[in-house]
């Protein structure tokens, strides 16, 4: 599975971005699906994920409330619609297939990244 991340950007407080992640690979319908960031500094952290199917999801609790992960098996396509948006969600934020853990270790393919910037 290769993936491709898009949708970063610069936003002020309480804004919204909508990040996307394409993938390619006859597979990717059997693979659970994470969107993890990593700000300068730290270590990469889990922020939701999404079983196979789209029918569980589980989200950090940093972010309940305001993000929302979907998928499109069809598409091949994951999303994060990321809304009221505060300047600790700045980092690089990646997209994975995995096992659909919460844990970074258990994914074996990644996307290149994007970068968030939530200024006040």
């Amino acid at each position: 599975v290769q993936l491709q991340a898009s949708g970063g950007g610069s936003v002020q407080t309480g804004g919204s971005l909508r990040l996307s992640c394409a993938a390619s690979g006859r597979t990717f319908s059997s693979y659970g699906m994470g969107w993890f960031r990593q700000a300068p500094g730290k270590e990469r952290d889990f922020v939701a994920i999404v079983n196979w199917s789209g029918g569980r999801t589980t989200y950090a609790d940093s972010v309940k409330g305001r993000f929302t992960i979907s998928r499109d098996n069809a598409k091949k396509m994951v999303y994060l619609q990321m809304n009221s948006l505060k300047p600790e969600d700045t980092a690089v934020y990646y997209c994975a297939a995995g096992s659909g853990s919460t844990r970074y270790h258990d994914y074996n393919y990644w996307g290149q990244g994007t970068q968030v910037t939530v200024s006040s």
